[in-house]
């Protein structure tokens, strides 16, 4: 394939088409209206204001993302027959999209010591086999982990049934994506979230977009960076990797720029991996040369401003270039056009947060942003692009190893008391795994397998687990490679399936209420049933708790408003039916909740370029526009021009340099794993390269950022030498048919 120089437009609109008539076109208009947030980004949609529509009321607000997952969500079930004609080590030849595509699970699974096949269960079965485990397992030897998938409804009865059994490893998928963000904003600002509201993107006059390509991952997003141009203002990229859909951009619902495509970028910058924070510091030594910044703003509401002035006054330009990738020109041309902004936001994703200095680069953003009094006044402001759509609501609910002073008080006025140890976060959970310290697991929705680093590792670690329980819609990697000694696999329903509204809270700090529906076929049950189920069987002793309470998510929501701040609005949401902006967070004046009352500048040091081998090659791993987190709905990536997965993306000077030619069958390789791929080029900057995740993540180390715990994916040194025959070669369409829908035997 040809790499397309835009993304949307007329192919995003025919998958819409082709997907309906999968589906059937009147079932997906009905599902899509329903008055239920998007089940895909952060970014939100749906809700009470209709399927389809934001916030602020607009229609329509659609993208292929959200087809794709209502679509996956509306595949049949798979057959009881299925379990037993397919065995585990046949299921682990599948990959991500193949698995995805089997259909929905339906039925309780369970696999034991020594079995070769998932074994279909009963429900009571299954329940009494997780309780069980969980009855019978220390709670310093237990752990519960939760995706963004789920409802504040599930993740806070998740993080309570965890305290209640007296464990704080509690943990969410945030630490493998914007935990950094969260403890950069904290330390910088005394706030963890987003400063600005969805509004604030309509009237500010430039965004710096850092490390990420939402034209793949937050479509929706890229409405706002084409209006944004349109009304004469300035976006400007910074991507090791040169993305089309961030050049040119065809919105479905603008018929101006469906028909004629839209310019994105006004500046692309691509600096190597782990050189943003050089480049930040050379911004900030121009915007202090040039005498280009807000001394009134500095001066009254922010402290260390005379350190970090100090620091980057001492830096030579030619570190900062040797550090960055960027020339002197370049990095003063973007200073330059940021100077020229009077309502910046900046925005980053996980190109920021993926390092060993994750925290310290979202630090630099913040320090980039305090230069120009860009925090606290309307339409500007800070803007960390979170991933799955209700990541943020999880964490504001209490699913973290750390619960805050006022939920701790909270919880303790109803008798609980949660245990004095500190809680282990996702990684190093699944390291006391591996230490042979855990005996029971619950993950409430995701793919704790596929979003974590070192393959192999995290196979070995998980298999040390006496009993993992996964809830689910359907069948992913974790399932198979990532099984305890014993495995049981709940089918749950999806949140449009929901038997009682649910609550879901984006990236803006606005709080959804989705109304749930009909489930499309028996078998799957809610989350907080399953939960409920399992927990009163496994703590009896918990006499103090009303289960049939618990069942009720309206009973979830009462404890949720008296027990985590700012958030009284959710325990009447499903009766007043009005959604709401949680207070405190957005800093449209320059209130900052830290010990001083000020915004703090960080004058951390550049982190020195990683020594290279002449061979080496620096890796960031990548999702595909035909896939969302780590679930993979088609093998295509039109946006890069990739007709397949298993590829290793290279500067061509650096495909002369090692002597490989296009579509060359390699082995990209280091001291954690190894894949078989083919070499193409793609333009990214020079000694880096990038492979899609999940499958490469058995080339990613464990190592992470010691503030955050957040594991570096976009900074593996990897090698490239000349392999032979693909292990997992291309199949031809008969094969693929036959394997994506194995459900129908």
């Amino acid at each position: 394939m040809d790499g397309r120089r835009e993304g949307g437009g007329w192919q995003a609109i025919g998958y819409t088409v082709r997907k309906a008539f999968q589906v059937g076109p009147i079932r997906l208009w009905k599902a899509m209206r329903s008055n239920n947030a998007c089940k895909t980004c952060a970014v939100g949609m749906g809700g009470q204001s209709g399927g389809m529509r934001n916030e602020a009321g607009r229609f329509p607000e659609v993208c292929k993302k959200s087809v794709q997952a209502m679509a996956a969500d509306m595949q049949g079930k798979i057959a009881p027959e299925f379990f037993e004609a397919y065995s585990l080590s046949q299921l682990r030849n599948l990959s991500p999209r193949e698995l995805e595509a089997c259909g929905r699970l339906a039925y309780p699974l369970i696999a034991g010591p020594g079995d070769t096949h998932f074994r279909v269960a009963s429900w009571d079965e299954a329940i009494s086999a997780a309780s069980h485990a969980m009855g019978a397992a220390k709670p310093e030897r237990s752990s519960y982990y939760s995706s963004g998938r789920s409802s504040n409804e599930a993740g806070f009865l998740l993080q309570l049934i965890a305290r209640l059994q007296g464990t704080n490893h509690v943990s969410n998928c945030s630490y493998y994506c914007h935990q950094a963000s969260a403890v950069g904003l904290s330390a910088s600002l005394g706030a963890a979230t987003a400063t600005i509201e969805l509004d604030d993107l309509e009237s500010c006059d430039a965004i710096i977009l850092i490390g990420g390509n939402p034209a793949s991952n937050h479509p929706r997003l890229m409405t706002q960076l084409v209006k944004l141009r349109e009304r004469g203002g300035t976006v400007i990229v910074v991507n090791p990797a040169r993305e089309g859909g961030l050049e040119r951009f065809r919105v479905p619902s603008n018929v101006r720029s469906l028909l004629f495509g839209s310019d994105v970028a006004s500046l692309y910058v691509q600096p190597r991996i782990g050189g943003d924070i050089a480049l930040f510091a050379g911004m900030a030594k121009r915007l202090i040369d040039r005498g280009a910044i807000h001394g009134a703003f500095i001066q009254e509401h922010t402290e260390g401003f005379s350190a970090l002035k100090s620091y980057v006054e001492s830096l030579s330009w030619d570190e900062i270039v040797a550090c960055s990738g960027v020339s002197r020109q370049v990095v003063e041309q973007v200073a330059d056009a940021y100077a020229r902004s009077e309502h910046a936001v900046l925005a980053w994703t996980m190109g920021i947060t993926h390092h060993l200095h994750g925290v310290e680069n979202v630090q630099w953003i913040v320090n980039l942003a305090l230069l120009r009094g860009m925090v606290g006044k309307k339409g500007a402001g800070l803007l960390p692009i979170r991933g799955h759509s209700n990541v943020q609501g999880i964490g504001s609910v209490g699913v973290s190893p750390a619960i805050k002073e006022a939920a701790l008080a909270g919880l303790k006025s109803l008798g609980i008391v949660p245990p004095a140890f500190s809680g282990y976060d996702t990684l190093a959970a699944l390291e006391a795994a591996a230490r042979g310290e855990m005996d029971f697991a619950l993950c409430l929705g995701g793919n704790l397998f596929g979003a974590s680093p070192d393959s192999g590792f995290v196979t070995g670690a998980l298999g040390q687990v006496g009993t993992i329980a996964y809830l689910n819609t359907s069948l992913n990697t974790g399932h198979v490679h990532g099984m305890g000694k014993t495995t049981v696999v709940f089918p749950v329903l999806a949140r449009d399936e929901e038997p009682q509204p649910t609550t879901q809270e984006s990236m803006f700090n606005y709080v959804r209420l989705s109304d749930g529906g009909k489930p499309r076929f028996d078998g799957a049950r809610s989350e907080v049933d399953v939960l409920c189920a399992i927990s009163e069987q496994a703590l009896p002793e918990q006499r103090s708790i009303d289960w049939k309470l618990l069942r009720a998510h309206d009973g979830i929501r009462s404890l949720i408003a008296k027990l985590v701040p700012n958030l009284a609005e959710i325990e009447r949401i499903a009766q007043t039916r009005k959604e709401f902006q949680i207070p405190g967070r957005v800093l449209h004046e320059p209130n900052f909740a830290t010990p001083s009352g000020k915004a703090a500048f960080a004058a951390t040091p550049i982190p020195p370029p990683p020594a290279m081998g002449e061979d080496e090659l620096l890796l960031m791993t990548v999702r595909s526009e035909g896939q969302f987190n780590t679930v993979v709905f088609e093998e295509l990536d039109i946006y890069r021009g990739q007709d397949r997965r298993d590829v290793v993306l290279m500067n061509p000077a650096d495909m002369t340099r090692l002597g490989l030619s296009p579509d060359q069958p390699v082995a990209a390789y280091n001291d954690f794993g190894e894949v078989a791929c083919l070499a193409r080029p793609y333009d990214i900057a020079q000694g880096c390269t990038l492979m899609y995740y999940p499958e490469a993540n058995c080339l990613v180390g464990r190592e992470a950022d010691p503030r955050s715990k957040t594991p570096a994916f976009k900074a593996a040194k990897i090698r490239v030498r000349v392999g032979g025959p693909l292990r997992d070669a291309p199949r031809t369409s008969g094969e693929a048919a036959t394997r994506a829908n194995m459900n129908a035997c």
